[in-house]
């Protein structure tokens, strides 16, 4: 069997079919294993995804609306056939070994944390929380299929940044997984505007159509308001956070949204990139201009015009990027009398540069001082 197209690769019984042809056959584990493959609780609905080698479906797991990402890639290239599915099992599912001891495992875990999120003192406890996510059964054991299972969900690096922040609240909650497949909370509001302009018109209008049906369609301002202060708290979050350092590698608006409630959620966590991941792109990358130096779309460090290398610190932190979305979303129906103030500290924001690492204090106060602005403004009222 041929898939000819990509409209053929984005069907959920195909990854259905693969995931639980693993499953039956001993090689992985999960919470929602039983649900997707005996009972048929976990339903794919609409897909996604704008790559097929990351499978994303909206669906219904027990009647509640979800998000269902099934990072199949190898087994949906165009070329494949059904007797290609058991190389997947082995390339993908080939760690830990039969026979490794839960003592070498947590050793894995701890070297393999190390190398995304760096030496971090609060490491261990990470390790913890996985082991106990892994031990589907709750017998106190991690089963070869749950340690390979969520062994593979940790190479994704969506899920790990999902579940290095899972304790915030500003990111889709973590509901389940089999094997690599895993299962998130639908965030209901997918742009800061609460509407999405699809991509084939974002080329065809001018921007000032843009800007008039973001405008339509956005909030009340306080309740932009209420959604900016939790963006900004999300900043501080990631900013020297438990498990270390976090750059937004994209900040669009399609990558940041909210929910019923107006509060804050980050949409795409593949745009964010931790500062190991950054450095170990910069390092000994050869560069004529800064451009050479960027990790994503705007995450940028500094050539070196004389070596000819990339210096390892992005310039831009990420509260500058977040005020430079935030400036027409906040100044637009902003209360006349703290309009004003509100442009200059955005203007100050916008223009932090420089290394983060040297400027923490002066981060830490514009920060500070924003949110302050915003949350005596609407503190006492019903937005709050």
């Amino acid at each position: 069997m041929h898939y000819s197209s990509y409209s053929e690769l984005c069907r959920g019984h195909v990854c259905r079919m693969i995931i639980c042809d693993q499953y039956k056959k001993g090689i992985i584990s999960g919470s929602t294993c039983k649900d997707l493959c005996e009972e048929r609780g976990l339903l794919f609905q609409h897909c996604l995804s704008s790559s097929p080698s990351q499978q994303v479906y909206r669906g219904l797991w027990r009647d509640r609306e979800v998000i269902i990402k099934c990072g199949i890639g190898e087994a949906l290239r165009a070329d494949s056939r059904p007797d290609s599915v058991p190389r997947r099992d082995v390339v993908l599912f080939d760690k830990p070994t039969r026979g490794t001891s839960m003592d070498e495992f947590k050793e894995m875990l701890l070297n393999f944390l190390k190398s995304k999120l760096g030496d971090q003192p609060s490491l261990p406890a990470l390790v913890t929380r996985i082991i106990t996510m892994a031990d589907v059964n709750r017998d106190g054991k991690v089963s070869l299929a749950e340690a390979k299972s969520i062994w593979a969900l940790l190479q994704l690096n969506e899920f790990l940044l999902m579940f290095s922040l899972h304790e915030k609240e500003h990111t889709a909650k973590l509901l389940g997984h089999c094997g690599d497949l895993y299962v998130t909370e639908k965030i209901p509001h997918t742009s800061l505007y609460g509407v999405d302009i699809p991509p084939f018109l974002q080329s065809l209008l001018p921007s000032i159509i843009h800007q008039l049906i973001h405008q339509w369609f956005a909030p009340a301002w306080p309740r932009r308001a209420k959604i900016a202060i939790g963006l900004l708290e999300f900043v501080e979050e990631i900013f020297h956070g438990t498990y270390g350092n976090f750059y937004i590698c994209e900040s669009g608006l399609r990558n940041v949204g909210y929910n019923d409630k107006f509060d804050f959620k980050m949409v795409n966590l593949r745009k964010v990139a931790t500062e190991m991941t950054i450095r170990g792109f910069l390092k000994g990358r050869h560069c004529e201009q800064n451009g050479d130096c960027t990790y994503g779309r705007d995450c940028t460090a500094t050539c070196d015009k004389l070596l000819k290398q990339c210096k390892s610190d992005v310039v831009q932190p990420n509260l500058a990027k977040v005020c430079a979305l935030l400036q027409d979303y906040l100044l637009y129906g902003a209360p006349l009398e703290l309009k004003e103030e509100l442009q200059k500290q955005l203007r100050t924001c916008m223009t932090l540069s420089g290394l983060a690492s040297q400027m923490e204090v002066h981060h830490s106060l514009v920060l500070n001082n924003l949110k302050t602005l915003l949350w005596k403004k609407i503190s006492n009222t019903k937005y709050s």
